[in-house]
């Protein structure tokens, strides 16, 4: 029988489209843009790069300490699409705002907290998937979200990476060109998320009751993080997670930042990146599939074997076709990587406390990006090489796979019920 998405699930996935522009240019054209910045102000490309992870080191730190309790307030009944759209709003808007700051520092700034809005948006988003889907499709699902939202993506970053190469024959500077591809990738961001915003509903939600929400969530967080122990399957993944994912998400971070450092050609790295959304779509979907033939835990292995045998390729890498290759191998595990990591999850937590769960399973993924792209940093300064930077993820990456291997062995935890709405 033919997989056919029902309209509560297509909303879902579209803002996965409409987040991933906002990202694509997180991982391309801002840190270029941020290197003009400081290249301005004098800052020296191994500063540079290593300002730039701070930057997202920071971003990720403010998430990860504030996404369990926001994530545990949004399983109360009916503030999960309120809170989904605040953090929305703060995203949308104070990307616009970064097309008028010229000044490097207060540029970086107000990157973090544009930052800040889309990866609190996702743990929202995130936890609504028990909601929008039941257990057997969860896979397909996710998958679908980030192929579409791999190859979504696509067209407002053409445009603004039309803009911004051609700039001069538009008679434009790069700041104004810049102030456009904000605007536009904001506006499609927003766009694309209106249709989940009305048809959305919480169906799982906390019973708690007596307690205000605020103070309700606290409660109910800490007796989660005192039991999450016991829980032996759930706390053995989110312990792989932290590793595998570190490294996923500091090459994301740090890919265009690292190539430019590296004195690679501009226009051939956001090309080169471009073709990683391209495919990462058809990848995305395909392991999407497998998923219904093979277990998601198999696939999960296979991608973050491939991510250490990239990272691997990544210490010798020196030349632009070197960077090319590199960029159509994170294309291939990249979506895959992610979209099951997110539905294995859905399915191994209880669906009334998914705000609660995603929340601290964004601990693992900003916080070990927080650690990834902080290690980078520190090790490009005091070796002066981008490549031994680069080389710590080898570290992350081993352990996150032997761990995840070992949670994969175990049953589920007898604990933890799933109920999922049909």
């Amino acid at each position: 029988m033919k997989f056919q998405l029902t309209k509560l699930e297509k909303s879902w996935i579209l803002y996965d489209i409409g987040n991933s522009a906002f990202i694509l240019m997180v991982s391309t054209i801002i840190p270029i843009y941020f290197n003009y910045l400081a290249e301005n102000a004098g800052i020296s490309s191994v500063d540079y790069l290593a300002s730039w992870g701070y930057a997202a080191s920071a971003a990720t730190l403010f998430v990860a300490i504030s996404g369990p309790v926001l994530g545990t307030l949004a399983d109360h009944k009916g503030y999960k699409r309120k809170l989904f759209l605040a953090a929305l709003l703060v995203g949308v808007i104070c990307c616009v705002l970064l097309g008028f700051v010229t000044n490097w520092l207060f540029f970086l700034v107000l990157f973090v907290i544009t930052r800040v809005g889309y990866s609190v948006s996702l743990i929202f988003y995130d936890s609504m998937l028990p909601d929008i889907s039941t257990p057997e499709r969860l896979d397909r699902v996710s998958s679908y979200g980030y192929g579409l939202g791999y190859i979504g993506s696509c067209i407002p970053f053409a445009a603004c990476l039309i803009l911004v190469l051609g700039a001069d024959a538009f008679g434009l500077t790069l700041s104004s060109s810049m102030m456009i591809s904000f605007l536009i990738v904001a506006v499609w961001w927003f766009a694309v998320s209106v249709p989940l915003l009305k048809r959305y509903r919480q169906k799982h939600y906390s019973t708690d009751s007596g307690k205000s929400a605020i103070a309700g969530s606290f409660q109910r967080l800490a007796s989660t993080f005192r039991s999450i122990k016991k829980e032996k399957k759930t706390f053995l993944f989110l312990l792989s997670f932290f590793f595998y994912i570190d490294g996923v998400y500091a090459i994301i971070d740090m890919a265009t930042a690292y190539g430019t450092a590296l004195g690679l050609d501009t226009t051939g790295l956001l090309i080169a990146l471009l073709v990683t959304q391209i495919v990462a779509f058809p990848f995305s979907i395909l392991f999407g599939r497998l998923s219904g033939k093979h277990k998601p835990e198999k696939l999960i292995v296979i991608c973050i074997a491939a991510y250490l045998g990239i990272t691997v390729f990544a210490l010798f890498m020196s030349t632009q076709l070197h960077f090319w290759i590199l960029a159509v191998c994170v294309g291939m595990f990249q979506g895959g990587i992610q979209a099951l990591s997110r539905s294995y999850f859905a399915k191994i937590i209880p669906a009334e406390k998914s705000g609660e769960y995603y929340g601290i399973m964004d601990i693992c993924g900003k916080g070990a990006s927080f650690l990834g792209t902080t290690l980078i940093g520190i090790v490009s300064q005091l070796t002066g090489s981008v490549n031994k930077g680069i080389g710590v993820l080898i570290v992350t990456f081993t352990i996150g796979l032997i761990l995840f291997i070992k949670a994969s062995s175990m049953k589920e935890d007898s604990s933890t019920e799933k109920t999922f709405s049909v």
